[in-house]
């Protein structure tokens, strides 16, 4: 029943996160720029988070100590959200959303570069294959024109979103409890976006009751919701299943964009998202696939007297 429980979490998590543009591109279509429709997000999601661990009494107290590693962590996270939201100026938002989901191979060539910790065989051969997946989502019709521009404005989100997890894991609050550490992180966070509508024009208003509630769903649903479920995932299945589940995110996103959006969805975008998701899952199961492959090698090896 728990494992029932966390795979039900798992899915939620993932397909909350992938209804990001459900609420978003409607909001950019009443002539919403990203930056004001971020700055809500995270104002209402910070409130919410608020309240959440008020009504647990969960505490607020925090070490000074931690104050430079929420800041550097509201960046990275700013920089996921801004590129990723301006990367649906350059293509579909099932697209733009599954070229995000790259973030794990990014993760691994972090932990590499700045961790020295290897990887395998089976790590770049994912890669590879998501660098081919990358290849095919971002060439448009039959010329096989590169949209350089867009693909990389959104390898740039996935870049902010591998470096704000490898910090996580690798910093003093890798302990803490995530909704204290989400809390905090999602308080610079708008204060970066106020601090960047201050300096580029100013706070657009919200247009209609409409658009207040696309920002709220916004706020609850890939924000907070999608960080609770999270939570309670992990500790029924543990974070490798979880993120296996993980690959419904693109999935969501790609059948938003082709379902109520009406976006274009071809057979060269399908291979693209197939080989992005096999890159992923590859890297997630690196231990499993080479434990499976030596038990397969071990069996068929001749035996010698």
């Amino acid at each position: 029943m728990n494992r029932l429980k966390g795979f039900f979490y798992g899915i939620i998590t993932s397909v909350t996160f992938g209804l990001i543009p459900l609420f978003t591109l409607p909001l950019m279509q009443q002539g919403m720029k990203f930056d004001s429709i971020l700055f809500y997000r995270f104002v209402l999601a910070t409130v919410a988070l608020g309240i959440m661990m008020v009504v647990k009494k969960e505490s607020f107290r925090v070490s000074w100590k931690d104050v430079p590693l929420f800041i550097l962590l509201a960046f990275f996270y700013t920089a996921s959200a801004m590129f990723l939201f301006w990367g649906y100026d350059f293509m579909g938002a099932g697209v733009a959303t599954t070229i995000h989901f790259t973030y794990p191979v990014f993760v691994t060539l972090l932990m590499l570069a700045l961790f020295r910790e290897k990887a395998s065989w089976v790590t770049w051969l994912a890669i590879a294959l998501a660098v081919c997946g990358v290849s095919r989502l971002s060439m448009e019709g039959s010329d096989l024109t590169l949209d350089v521009l867009g693909v990389g404005i959104v390898l740039l989100s996935a870049i902010g979103y591998a470096s704000y997890i490898v910090v996580v894991n690798k910093s003093r609050l890798k302990g803490m409890d995530n909704r204290k550490l989400a809390f905090y992180v999602f308080i610079f966070t708008t204060l970066m976006f106020g601090g960047k509508l201050w300096i580029g024009g100013g706070l657009q208003p919200v247009p209609d009751t409409w658009a207040w509630g696309n920002l709220i769903l916004l706020a609850v649903l890939p924000t907070v919701i999608s960080n609770i479920t999270l939570l309670l995932a992990v500790r029924h299945i543990g974070g490798t299943l979880t993120s296996i589940l993980g690959a419904m995110e693109p999935v969501t996103a790609v059948c938003i964009g082709a379902f109520v959006f009406g976006e274009r969805f071809t057979a060269q975008e399908g291979v693209g998202i197939v080989l992005i998701l096999i890159a992923v899952s590859m890297i997630i199961l690196t231990g499993t696939i080479r434990r499976t492959l030596s038990s397969f090698v071990r069996k068929i090896r001749p035996r010698h007297a």
